[in-house]
């Protein structure tokens, strides 16, 4: 009797033992890090790449091949580099780093804790062959002819990418649910990141510059385009387990921005104020610079009103077209700006049309279909005021 007890636990080992080398024999443990958001514009969204540690692959110099893909490179040397990224074509690629520093580079890890920015390690449960299947694919990409890709910030970026990876190989396709509250934008979502790290001139820029697009809601996938939201979507996956642990490689106390009063609302109140205490002025000097800066001012928002058209019209970004900014942003100020004090019945008509389109614009201007900052209301009302005041003096 003992004899078939013991045999009978010998099959149980064994077969427990070849069930789990079967399940995975790869050697590979496959990992998404996400890195908290800097202090420099480029970095205040976070970033995600996929870190591969490869025990099978043993040498003298490096017991354990550890490797991260990052698909948010770019070439600062490229030919055109500045025009191709205002257009939209700069093209991005996967490049390969060690997560440890070698003799030579900084490794992933350091460069991220010489930002002073914190890294969460996400460990996938995953099968050999899921396993080999990302790895082959990811080598894949590295190759020159697979590397390069279209990059756009919302809708395919260095999150996005690593997220179509990870779910075409894991079996059954995970389904990832939203993670922002319902009825979220893309324009709500990018300003939490830019009010928590006070960028409020940045925030201004990106509001001029993204148009109605930036508006629509976004579905549950599309919030993945920052990675904290595929982070927390990994974790509550709706039908099978996609994460196995997560832990924090390098943590971070919460940071605390310093509080600026110097913020766009409060400049261009100012602006609007000092413009309304020189035109109540009766001395000539004061006209003639206040002449001067009119110009200056209907020039510099034909300028960008330019820059606006160009962005709609002649560039790859998805979410720059249908600008409604360009409804105060005339392009034809740039024109005017040199006839500020003319004379001709043409002037004082179009400062007379400005002054009107103006006025409709701020009555509409929380019922357009675009979400319009509000810090350029007083700005708008500068560009009420000058042209009404123009119209009068002409």
């Amino acid at each position: 009797m003992k004899k078939y007890y013991y045999g009978f636990l010998l099959y149980l080992i064994v077969t427990s033992t070849a069930t789990a080398f079967a399940q995975d024999s790869s050697h590979i443990r496959i990992s998404l890090l996400t890195c908290t958001p800097g202090e420099e514009l480029y970095s205040i969204f976070g970033h995600s790449a996929i870190r591969i540690v490869d025990s099978s692959r043993i040498s003298e110099n490096d017991p354990i091949e550890d490797l991260v893909y990052n698909y948010g490179t770019f070439n600062f040397d490229d030919e055109g580099f500045y025009l191709k990224f205002i257009r939209g074509k700069l093209l991005y690629y996967v490049s390969l780093q060690k997560f440890k520093d070698d003799n030579q580079f900084y490794g992933f890890e350091s460069s991220y804790k010489m930002e002073n920015r914190g890294i969460t390690e996400q460990v996938l449960d995953l099968s050999a062959p899921e396993k080999i299947a990302i790895q082959h694919r990811l080598n894949e990409n590295l190759k020159e002819e697979n590397k390069y890709y279209n990059y756009d910030f919302f809708l395919d970026n260095c999150t996005t990418r690593l997220r179509d990876i990870i779910i075409a190989a894991k079996n059954p396709n995970p389904i990832l649910p939203g993670v922002m509250p319902m009825n979220t934008t893309f324009r709500n979502a990018i300003h939490q990141y830019l009010d928590k790290g006070r960028q409020y001139w940045s925030k201004l820029g990106i509001d001029i510059l993204l148009g109605a697009p930036t508006d629509a809601v976004m579905s549950s996938s599309q919030q993945q385009f920052l990675p904290d939201n595929l982070m927390k979507a990994l974790d509550n996956t709706r039908n099978v387990q996609i994460v196995k642990k997560s832990s924090t490689l390098y943590n971070l106390p919460q940071s605390i921005h310093d509080f600026s009063w110097f913020t766009p609302l409060v400049f261009f109140s100012l602006l609007l104020l000092l413009f309304i205490t020189m035109g109540l002025s009766k001395n000539r000097r004061i006209q003639v610079l206040l002449a001067g800066l009119d110009g200056t001012l209907f020039f510099m928002t034909g300028v960008l009103g330019v820059v606006l058209i160009f962005m709609m019209t002649a560039t790859d970004h998805s979410m720059t077209k249908s600008n409604y900014n360009i409804l105060w942003a005339l392009p034809s100020h740039a024109v005017i700006s040199f006839f500020i004090s003319s004379k001709r019945k043409v002037v004082k008509t179009y400062f007379l049309v400005t002054a009107g389109c103006m006025a409709v614009l701020l009555l509409s201007w929380f019922f357009l279909p675009q979400q319009m900052s509000y810090s350029l209301v007083p700005f708008v009302l500068l560009l009420l005021y000058r042209s009404a005041t123009r119209c009068q003096k002409l």
